[in-house]
């Protein structure tokens, strides 16, 4: 190397920062990488591929003699509820795993690269999508196995399946959080299943409102998976938009808005 290459080396600026162009590219990098180890490792998946299918048929089975008569009446309730809960309970698996790999050392390694130190945590989250969208197929295809035929017709069935997905998403942000600021990924379980259990079951996921005690009906009605239910429902079973939707969407941008800057701050000062 001769000394005027050496030279302009030398002379040569680094930047600190990376474009928006080669964070998006970076971040769907690393949310390749995410896919991979989805499928080295598939048993990743058992979360959403054998909930769907147990719960709905325990708690359709369970649940639909004494709710609606017979399972075929109560189908047009659990399925949308059993979609929600599921699909929602997935995305607590954001959190654990980015624990996990900031626990081992990874992102660790990431930081040695030249990439934008943000596309690990946003790659992780645009692959968990993936596991969204395989629970939400499984659901339904268990809904039509068992005779759930939703008269809001297949767009419907789609929008309703779209609204989860970006809602789950939304609330993946918390967990994400909750991964950076843990000490263990078994931590991040726990708080997330704390915050996480009393929303999915104290709502009309699996029962009517109405057939709750007075002083739990005031939670269920504000609760925002009992909004997100109801979408799903109004979607599915009737072709219908109602306010409930409105309430869903915005309560997911908020949550965005309101985690995605702290969760991404606190990443970029453990990192």
């Amino acid at each position: 190397m001769n000394t005027n290459a050496i030279t302009k080396i030398a002379n040569r600026k680094l930047r600190s920062r990376t474009s928006f162009s080669q964070s998006v590219r970076n971040s769907l990098t690393m949310a390749y990488r995410g896919l991979l180890k989805i499928r080295r490792t598939p048993e990743q998946l058992f979360d959403v591929t054998l909930q769907p299918i147990i719960f709905t048929l325990m708690f359709t089975y369970i649940f639909g003699g004494a709710i609606s008569g017979n399972v075929q009446n109560y189908l047009p309730i659990i399925i949308p509820g059993i979609l929600v809960q599921t699909v929602i309970t997935t995305s607590i698996v954001t959190g654990v795993q980015l624990r996990e790999d900031m626990d081992k050392g990874v992102f660790d390694r990431f930081k040695s690269l030249p990439i934008a130190r943000i596309a690990p945590l946003a790659g992780a989250l645009l692959a968990d999508t993936i596991r969204y969208t395989i629970a939400t197929v499984l659901t339904f295809t268990m809904g039509y196995a068992m005779g759930y035929r939703p008269e809001g017709g297949l767009g419907y069935v789609a929008l309703a399946a779209l609204l989860v997905i970006a809602c789950s998403w939304a609330m993946s942000w918390i967990f994400a959080f909750f991964g950076v600021i843990a000490r263990t990924a078994s931590s991040v379980q726990g708080i997330s299943m704390i915050v996480l259990f009393p929303l999915t079951f104290l709502s009309n996921a699996f029962v009517p409102a109405e057939t709750l005690p007075n002083w739990l009906q005031w939670f269920s009605k504000i609760n925002p998976i009992s909004h997100l239910v109801t979408a799903v429902r109004d979607l599915t079973n009737s072709g219908t938009a109602g306010w409930d939707l409105g309430i869903s969407l915005i309560g997911a941008a908020v949550i965005v808005a309101v985690f995605a800057p702290i969760t991404v701050r606190a990443y970029m000062r453990r990192t």
